[in-house]
């Protein structure tokens, strides 16, 4: 998509841009959504995230979740592999299907999770993000041993 009729990137260039940012690991803790890219009024939905972590209503509201809980998400991120991008009527909107590759640095454990998302941009920076995320495979992810640990460090049940 090209730039809008302001000169600014579209939503396909700021997803670009986006996936460049995930990948050098230089987004605020494990965001997606890199400061530089978000529009002072963003607004985020995680529709399937646990209650109290679905909606964010502002840059500083969204940066300052990833500077607290966020921070304990550490993912170094490999891969940002694109499925599927769809145009929408609206200019300003794409809808996009990813794969999120990475390794829990913790734990070693390399994982992969797909996600759907609804990004709108305006101006050249998000406006709106909305990600419909696999929670169970992130779940899993996040909490799976590494091979060959078994469980002989777990405390007795």
């Amino acid at each position: 998509m090209a730039p809008s009729a302001t000169g600014t990137a579209g939503p396909l260039a700021i997803y670009r841009r986006m996936q460049e940012a995930v990948l050098r690991g230089d987004g605020a803790g494990a965001t997606l959504l890199p400061a530089e890219l978000l529009a002072e009024d963003l607004v985020v939905e995680t529709p399937f995230a646990p209650a109290g972590m679905r909606r964010y209503e502002g840059r500083e509201a969204w940066l300052s979740y990833y500077r607290t809980s966020g921070a304990g998400l550490l993912v170094r991120f490999e891969q940002f592999r694109e499925l599927a991008t769809y145009q929408t009527d609206d200019p300003e909107v794409i809808v996009v299907e990813y794969e999120l590759t990475g390794t829990v640095t913790a734990t070693g454990v390399r994982s992969s999770v797909t996600c759907i998302a609804v990004l709108g941009v305006r101006d050249g920076l998000i406006k709106h993000w909305r990600e419909y995320q696999d929670i169970p495979a992130i779940t899993e992810a996040l909490t799976r041993r590494p091979e060959g640990l078994g469980d002989a460090d777990m405390p007795a049940q």
